[in-house]
């Protein structure tokens, strides 16, 4: 009999029964429980008599001697491939005979294993900003540079007196104005170093959340690049406050406010959009200082003024109601605070308002996360590496409207 496999089984069948309690126990069924945990009861008793078995085997096993001529053959083998600059592993079976029978420990302590979760717990809240999943993304793989024509302005018509107007060449109209917004490469990369025995320390997946620490880590850097751009004093990756266009012109809007009040919203919703209508699609893009600040805000009866919802799916975004306009909200942590900006200190560009389709973010090839362990061989140190290129602007003229604090305010 596979006895591994019946482990497997038995420890699924005992998860089934838990299930099961804790269904009847929820649902007050006393008789169902009290059956349900009598089966993980007897489940636990042969689960043991298993693991009792198989540690017994693997005892057995370990006190085998290998065969003189096979391990010789294996030395070889592996010193060759040491010699051309090759990686060996060894099998567990192996570390354990070679602890348990060629070792003398002064004390047990030493291969008894020590106790630990088999999962790194992440920090309260571990989210990158959603901006990033928001933009509109543009794959530009082996390109130096993209540019995206975009329209400033259109053709006026006129009108005049049909008479006044009979037999005489009508005035032109105004020629429609296109601009161009070039998005170029900017490296994006990330750095770290791991002993190379980390893995061996723990049950847990080191190198999983090294990748995964990796790639938010480029996430965050990347949200900020979207809103501040590179902070270049000629950037290589547009942010959406100093978005410009080939001819030098900003493509973002900017609307003055005075600081966190009950008509913030109204003026960031109303600046957006074209003279016929509101700009659709729009959401805020705000630090958390501020959502606080407008969740602070009160009426005369000490009532708020605005209600906010966040995404129970996501906690980074979420809704806030202002009456009967709903405005979406993104957290993002690059921004800067209106809330925290002094009165005078301007001018400061804070919260944004519009469409995050608006904003092109080009993929200058795909993310990459690898491990590298000869950067720091002697050290016997691992190294992580993440690299990107990617680049941004604005392609939409006044796609976003920027709060921006005065001089002076």
């Amino acid at each position: 009999m596979d006895w591994k496999k019946k482990l497997i089984d038995l420890a699924d069948q005992r998860a089934q029964a838990l299930a099961e309690a804790e269904k009847a126990l929820n649902e007050n069924d006393q008789a169902g429980y009290d059956g349900a945990m009598e089966r993980v009861g007897n489940l636990n008793g042969e689960i043991q008599r298993v693991q009792n078995l198989l540690a017994e085997q693997q005892k057995r096993l370990d006190a085998q001697t290998p065969d003189p001529a096979e391990q010789r053959d294996m030395a070889e083998e592996r010193g060759n491939t040491l010699l051309t600059g090759g990686a060996v592993s060894f099998t567990a079976q192996e570390v354990r005979r070679a602890v348990c029978n060629d070792v003398t420990l002064a004390t047990g302590t030493l291969v008894e294993p020590t106790g630990g979760g088999g999962t790194i717990r992440d920090p309260l809240g571990n989210l990158t900003s959603s901006i990033v999943d928001q933009v509109y993304v543009q794959d530009l793989t082996g390109m130096n540079a993209y540019l995206e024509p975009y329209v400033i302005s259109e053709l006026d018509a006129r009108g005049g007196n049909v008479k006044a107007n009979a037999g005489k060449a009508r005035a032109v109209s105004e020629d429609p104005v296109f601009g161009v917004a070039e998005i170029r490469p900017y490296e994006l990369n990330v750095t770290t170093f791991v002993d190379r025995n980390l893995s061996r320390l723990s049950p847990a997946g080191y190198y999983e959340k090294i990748h995964g620490m990796a790639m938010r880590a480029m996430r965050r850097k990347l949200a900020g690049l979207i809103v501040n751009g590179d902070g270049q004093a000629t950037p290589d990756m547009y942010g959406v406050k100093n978005a410009r266009n080939k001819a030098g012109a900003d493509i973002f809007a900017s609307v003055e406010v005075s600081g966190v009040d009950e008509t913030l919203l109204d003026t960031l919703y109303f600046s957006y959009g074209s003279d016929a209508a509101t700009g659709p699609s729009a959401r805020l893009f705000l630090s958390k200082a501020d959502l606080a600040a407008i969740g602070r805000l009160r009426n005369g009866d000490k009532e708020r003024v605005f209600k906010i919802r966040p995404d129970s799916a996501n906690a980074n975004t979420g809704v806030i109601e202002d009456g009967g306009v709903i405005v979406p909200y993104t957290i993002v942590p690059d921004l800067t605070a209106l809330s925290a900006s002094a009165a005078g200190s301007g001018p400061v560009q804070t919260l944004l308002y519009g469409d995050p389709m608006n904003y092109e973010l080009g993929l200058f090839g795909e993310y990459s996360i690898r491990v590298d362990d000869s950067v720091k061989a002697v050290e016997r140190m691992t190294c992580i590496l993440g690299d990107a290129m990617v680049g941004g602007n604005l392609i939409v003229d006044k796609g976003f409207v920027v709060a921006a604090l005065p001089a002076g305010s």
